[in-house]
């Protein structure tokens, strides 16, 4: 939910007066007139039910109160604007049907699964009443097909985050054709999409998502060089790629995000074993060619920028064909690697010819472990 500004005296007034009061009392006011207090819990002023709602902080309480009346569903309708159902553990199906038409004025939701609940039609609830949401989170969510990517598309034009990793049942048709309607997002989560995450779909998205900034394609084995290459050319703003596991591309991709991807920060190319030093070395041009551009436009700025930075993040994991020197080469190139040494900022791990690379932040190859497949969760 969002937060609220702080209680007016007024509305201070009004929650003392019904935590005293319990009902419907008249009485004698100090300037000789009447005092009314208020009847009852429904007849909370809209604020002040808002700034109660905001504080307790839990979902729950809110779904809650937005069954006590006619007055609090408007006001909840109208006041709240992120919403998430995320503890559900049975029935979230039911319960999203029920809720879709009281919160129309959502911007945030989170339907996050542990278990697959959501169907269809909780999804085509969403669509039919939730035009000015923002932010959708549906990952996990097995049992959705295409009816709920096209619902979404006709209904949620404004959307500029969708998680929908692990949806496996959608097709890159329906992607695409979401992609054509919803023109605003900017961060878009397919991990383990495998059947919507296509070549097809990745041209789609470069032509029709020039906003785009956070991409995660981990996973999504039939990605090729083809729809890598568009995404580079068509996303010029993409600041995160998560190659993971896209066992098909090769050098050709890392090339054009590095030439076509000025603000990349951060790169996945976990288990990408096709990727060559011709990869490495062509991130590190990339980043001295930015660092030597630096000088004039900090100056007249009074700083660097972080976008002019670049790489952040790099993992490399398993990229069993890359040789020190070229990895050192990207490491020399970008001092941001070198910062952030709890977060594992480069991680080599899994390929043992890469001992000798020297950055402060390395996950080095006997540091492996399990970790490195969680980072991959959806």
């Amino acid at each position: 939910m969002d937060s609220m500004n702080p209680l007016s005296g007024e509305l201070s007034n009004s929650f003392d007066t019904l935590m005293v009061s319990g009902g419907v009392e008249i009485r004698q006011a100090q300037n000789g007139g009447t005092e009314t207090s208020l009847t009852d819990w429904k007849d909370l002023p809209m604020e002040l039910l808002l700034r109660i709602m905001s504080i307790v902080g839990d979902d729950r309480m809110v779904i809650v109160a937005s069954g006590v009346c006619t007055g609090w569903r408007d006001a909840l309708g109208w006041g709240v604007a992120n919403l998430s159902l995320s503890w559900c553990r049975d029935h979230m199906n039911d319960l999203v049907i029920s809720l879709a038409h009281k919160f129309t004025k959502l911007q945030v939701l989170s339907l996050r699964q542990i278990k697959p609940q959501l169907e269809d039609s909780g999804a085509e609830a969403v669509a039919n009443h939730c035009h000015d949401l923002r932010e959708l989170d549906l990952s996990r969510s097995f049992r959705l097909s295409d009816r709920s990517l096209y619902a979404l598309a006709h209904g949620c034009l404004h959307l500029t985050r969708l998680n929908i990793s692990g949806c496996s049942n959608f097709s890159d048709a329906a992607l695409v054709f979401l992609s054509s309607q919803c023109k605003s997002l900017k961060c878009l989560n397919l991990c383990g999409c495998v059947r919507a995450a296509s070549d097809r779909a990745l041209q789609a998205i470069a032509c029709n998502c020039g906003q785009l900034q956070s991409l995660n394609l981990g996973w999504c084995d039939s990605i090729t060089d083809k729809g890598v290459t568009s995404l580079a050319s068509g996303c010029p703003e993409l600041r995160a790629v998560d190659l993971c596991g896209c066992v098909l591309i090769t050098d050709e991709s890392v090339v054009a995000l590095a030439n076509g991807c000025p603000h990349l920060r951060s790169l996945g190319l976990y288990y990408c074993q096709n990727i060559t030093d011709r990869a490495m070395y062509s991130l590190a041009a990339n980043g001295c060619v930015r660092s030597q551009g630096r000088g004039w436009d900090a100056a007249q700025s009074g700083g660097g920028s972080k976008d002019r930075d670049g790489l952040a993040s790099l993992n490399i994991s398993q990229c069993t064909a890359l040789t020190p020197p070229a990895v050192q080469a990207v490491c020399d190139s970008f001092p941001a690697l070198h910062t952030c040494p709890e977060r594992h900022s480069l991680n080599i791990s899994g390929c043992l010819s890469l001992t000798s690379v020297h950055c402060a932040c390395a996950l080095h190859p006997h540091r492996a472990g399990r970790a490195i497949l969680s980072n991959h969760a959806y």
